[in-house]
């Protein structure tokens, strides 16, 4: 971010200030039961008293622990509500679609998802909320290169290689893949297929973006701006998109890490990600907690302290009192990793299928067919 006060925090904490490891569940298992959600119900209690609820999370960026991430919002369900809740990560996208397609009447679930998976199962779930980021509900992808790449718009870019995020995401892959084929490159069957006009490599946000900084086959990532916009100089986004100035909540800590990278579009806002939970679960408790989570101060979304945080992720918080200039390369990374691992919203406003009907339009215009993704 452009500044920085005085103790090494960043603006993104100012923010939570102004207003205001590794999860044992596997793929596919849900606490108090066998293997699955399918035909099972969640909901019998743990000590007698508390309800469980399943919660199944979105695979994060690689580096990313997402049911440490996620702690601040579950403590503050469980201390509000009679519940205990399940996380259960998944290892893809298609993976927690998957896991909400196959929610019967008895099961009580949760989920954070991608805008995608609102086109892709609208009748299997309903949709609790759209989440916040730091007063933006929206969001961007980004096309980025390096600077020494020689690529200077996105045409340049036939015959090449491009890192992006999983194949259904929606601002790693899908909304790159639109921003390329309106530029006149030929994405043939992709995200299905292969693209005719240049190689696409799918993986995740910060593969890709590590892919594109290390290796000189990359010529350029697709991802979602929470990934390398804090590469990219403000001044390039001012050049390129005053949407993405004004409404980006990236956009203030744009620039502030290495390596440069070099931008090369800009997609549309993006509706941010929603919360959703499985239609078939009708009972009080969904809209009880739906509002409780609607209805949340800020400090559900913050962790205690950035030192028990540390601590969770073997840093050591010391790291967090220095000045930056006085940190290894390591250490600066080890920073970096507890900063990441703040909850990236820090609200959740009321939404609906409809809110999402900018993502059925991109599916139209990329010629898919949702059900099969």
């Amino acid at each position: 971010m452009s500044e920085r006060d005085a103790d090494g925090r960043t603006t993104r904490r100012r923010f939570l200030t102004a207003t205001g490891v590794t999860g044992t569940a596997l793929l596919g298992g849900y606490a108090g039961g066998a293997s699955g959600v399918s035909g099972e119900v969640v909901g019998s209690t743990q000590d007698g008293s508390a309800t469980e609820v399943s919660w199944v999370m979105n695979p994060a960026e690689e580096e990313i622990d997402i049911t440490v991430q996620y702690q601040p919002l579950f403590e503050y369900l469980e201390s509000e509500a009679d519940v205990t809740i399940n996380e259960v990560p998944t290892a893809s996208y298609s993976g927690t679609v998957q896991e909400l397609r196959r929610a019967q009447e008895g099961d009580r679930i949760f989920a954070d998802t991608s805008p995608g998976a609102v086109a892709q199962i609208p009748e299997e779930i309903d949709v609790t909320g759209i989440r916040v980021a730091f007063g933006a509900d929206r969001y961007f992808s980004l096309i980025t290169t390096t600077p020494d790449s020689g690529i200077e718009e996105l045409a340049d870019l036939e015959g090449e290689t491009i890192a992006t995020g999983a194949p259904t995401s929606v601002s790693g892959t899908l909304f790159p893949l639109l921003m390329l084929k309106n530029a006149g490159l030929d994405i043939g069957s992709a995200p299905g297929g292969s693209p005719e006009d240049f190689e696409i490599r799918t993986s995740d946000h910060s593969t890709a973006r590590e892919q594109l900084i290390n290796d000189d086959r990359i010529a350029a990532a697709g991802t979602g701006a929470f990934s390398t916009a804090p590469h990219v100089p403000q001044e390039q986004f001012e050049e390129m998109s005053q949407e993405f100035v004004e409404m980006s909540a990236e956009y203030e800590g744009a620039g502030e890490r290495e390596p440069q990278l070099d931008l090369l579009a800009v997609s549309d806002p993006i509706p941010r990600a929603p919360i959703v939970s499985n239609a078939a679960w009708d009972e009080p408790l969904k809209d009880e907690l739906r509002q409780l989570m609607i209805d949340a101060p800020q400090e559900a979304f913050e962790h205690d302290s950035q030192a028990e945080l540390a601590e969770q992720l073997g840093v050591d918080s010391s790291l967090l009192e220095r000045n930056e200039s006085e940190l290894s390369d390591q250490e600066l990374a080890d920073v970096q990793l507890v900063e990441d691992h703040e909850l990236w919203f820090s609200g959740i406003e009321p939404a609906t299928v409809e809110d999402y009907q900018p993502i059925a339009n991109l599916g139209q215009e990329l010629g898919l067919n949702w059900e099969d993704l």
